[in-house]
């Protein structure tokens, strides 16, 4: 069922989402060569704790996965696409890193990820990091009242596709709210016009992945958890928490 929420929600939100992205710069400003992914997810576990804020990531268990997840973010490394586990890999100069996370406050949530290099960067990477903020980008201006969900995906797919950009088929966006995950599912790839309408005080996790092999396939670790492109390329993860407001689009995982 999809929720549409009261601006009084949406302005609970808006202070979950400051939360999910001062956690997230936290976890930025502790990434450099020689620190441990666990390092980050520290920094961000400081910042969850000082608001008060509960993580929907730690001990989070769907379905398809044999634990549940232990920490507050998703540190995602080079050929990883998302869910990567915040374990002890130490940082090395050149990678490519993107952290995923949320946060719950008073009841409501948000959901936001980025993607960054550590140390000397790889132009391709930055190439890959800028093709997939212009497709969150394009998503997100999507998002208005009278458009439909595939015109969200549409937008982010037409993007992919113009960088010669590959993303996984059945990953995509979210509905978002009390819970993390809600109705409706945002695809990354769709037709345009297509998919549930969008409402003023809709909100939705916005979140395209693209991996710079053009391959759209993907393998899982032997963790259960992190996915990995099949050919070693490089990927990038980019989100935000977004409403859909008689004004346009607004962001509420901004800082």
């Amino acid at each position: 069922m999809v929720e549409i929420k009261t601006d009084t929600a949406l302005e609970a939100m808006r202070e979950a989402g400051r939360v999910v992205a001062e956690a997230l710069a936290a976890a930025r400003q502790s990434a450099a060569v020689g620190v441990r992914l666990r390092e980050l997810d520290e920094a961000a576990r400081a910042v969850l704790s000082k608001a008060v804020a509960r993580s929907p990531f730690l001990g989070y268990q769907p379905s398809f996965a044999p634990t549940p997840f232990p920490g507050v973010i998703c540190a995602s490394v080079n050929d990883a696409l998302v869910h990567g586990i915040p374990d002890d890999y130490r940082l090395r100069d050149g990678d490519l890193v993107s952290i995923d996370c949320g946060a719950e406050l008073g009841g409501w949530t948000g959901d936001a990820a980025i993607s960054f290099t550590v140390g000397t960067a790889r132009p391709a990477d930055l190439e890959l990091i800028a093709a997939t903020q212009q497709a969150l980008d394009a998503g997100i201006a999507a998002a208005t009242v009278g458009h439909r969900i595939g015109d969200i995906s549409h937008a982010i797919s037409t993007v992919a596709r113009t960088a010669d950009c590959g993303m996984p088929a059945d990953f995509g966006g979210h509905g978002i709210g009390r819970r993390m995950h809600e109705d409706p599912y945002v695809p990354n790839q769709g037709r345009p016009g297509r998919g549930f309408p969008l409402r003023h005080g809709l909100t939705l996790a916005i979140e395209p992945m693209l991996m710079s092999g053009g391959r759209n396939d993907y393998r899982t670790d032997p963790d259960g958890w992190t996915l990995r492109t099949i050919d070693g390329s490089r990927a990038a993860h980019i989100e935000h928490t977004i409403a859909i407001t008689q004004d346009g689009p607004r962001i509420l995982t901004l800082p």
